[in-house]
């Protein structure tokens, strides 16, 4: 079942089991984020979504899933220039824009989670147990952001997405022949992502600085994806250290820049096995 409530201008989409409305078990609520020029409406989300609703639905857990999709900025219901969207060979500023649009999501993430459950339950009929986002591309991005900024993030399953933002678009500019600095890469732009990069956070680390211990990370990537590279991500997960919490990671051999169905199973398998 699908249900939709506006908050502060900002649509979002909520869907949940039949048999959710007459339930009165803790709720797992999880955030799919859509890819670069798509929408929450998008194939790739809304398979995703389906599957996991569907799996739910026949899974007697503890929990009851709640999944939620929005529009990420300049998106959808959200687009404002459509050439932000867009890469290097048209858009001069595509470091500014996927920058800005994926850090902008996670910001999203936190501020819904902030107030889902007043618009929701404004009696205190229900509460959400625990929190998790999944992200397909642009929303795999986010999803790392998200996890790593967000303490209520327990849970996150980055598909097709990548934690390490200059890892990743450095490479993506050599190729086109763009040289790192002014103007495609401002220098105080190159000063805000170093200061906020997921790469210089010590995820390899035990200690209480490192967001992402206690928490559950699938990782779904495709071993020959050409727009985000397995090697644009593979140092980062694996020295991720999650302590108590739980990684796990699959290349699909033969995967491009897609969500396979096989993606989709395990996400599905990891979700039910915390439900």
């Amino acid at each position: 079942m699908k249900q939709t409530t506006v908050i502060a201008g900002l649509d979002i989409h909520t869907y949940t089991t039949e048999a959710f409305a007459s339930s009165t078990k803790p709720i797992l609520a999880l955030f799919v984020l859509h890819g670069r020029t798509g929408d929450s409406g998008s194939a790739h989300v809304q398979d995703l979504i389906t599957a996991l609703v569907d799996a739910a639905a026949g899974h007697a857990g503890q929990k009851d899933l709640m999944v939620i999709a929005f529009d990420h900025r300049n998106h959808g219901t959200r687009l404002r220039d459509e050439v932000g969207n867009l890469d290097f060979k048209a858009n001069p500023k595509h470091v500014h824009d996927m920058y800005s649009i994926q850090t902008g999501t996670a910001k999203d993430v936190s501020f819904v989670m902030d107030f889902l459950e007043a618009y929701l339950f404004p009696s205190g009929e229900r509460s959400v147990a625990e929190w998790g986002v999944a992200g397909v591309s642009l929303g795999g991005h986010s999803t790392w952001i998200a996890a790593a900024t967000d303490p209520r993030v327990k849970i996150a399953i980055p598909i097709i997405g990548c934690p390490d933002y200059l890892g990743l678009m450095v490479p993506r500019a050599e190729a086109d022949g763009i040289s790192v600095g002014p103007p495609h890469f401002p220098e105080g732009l190159l000063s805000l992502i170093r200061s906020e990069a997921l790469s210089a956070l010590p995820y390899t680390s035990k200690g209480d600085e490192n967001p992402f211990l206690g928490k559950n990370v699938l990782v779904l990537s495709g071993g020959r994806d050409p727009v985000v590279p397995w090697s644009a991500s593979q140092a980062f997960v694996e020295g991720l250290e999650v302590g108590t919490g739980n990684k796990e990671y699959i290349v699909v051999p033969n995967a491009g820049h897609e969500v396979t169905p096989e993606m989709v199973k395990a996400a599905v398998e990891y979700i039910l096995r915390v439900l």
